[in-house]
């Protein structure tokens, strides 16, 4: 699935699932070695886990982040 984020510097995010288990996610933009960090850390991790851990985390005065929009993905790809 491809992600349009939004009020994010990334403009999307591809997201693989396998069941409920996170097989691959791809940040498009964005803060390429923080993003690959994240990236890398939700590989293998429940959706669920992934979203409890990242739904509401800020960048700066925004009101939200690429991880919060990661969560957003995550629930909506979820509820298909």
């Amino acid at each position: 699935m491809t992600y349009k984020t939004k009020g994010t510097c990334a403009s999307a995010i591809d997201i693989e699932l396998d069941g409920n288990v996170i097989k691959s996610v791809a940040f498009t933009g964005g803060c390429n070695g923080n993003l690959k960090g994240i990236s890398s850390l939700v590989v293998g991790m429940n959706a669920e886990d992934a979203i409890s851990r990242l739904k509401g985390i800020r960048c700066g005065f925004k009101a939200t982040s690429c991880p919060d929009q990661l969560a957003c993905a995550l629930e909506e790809m979820l509820q298909k």
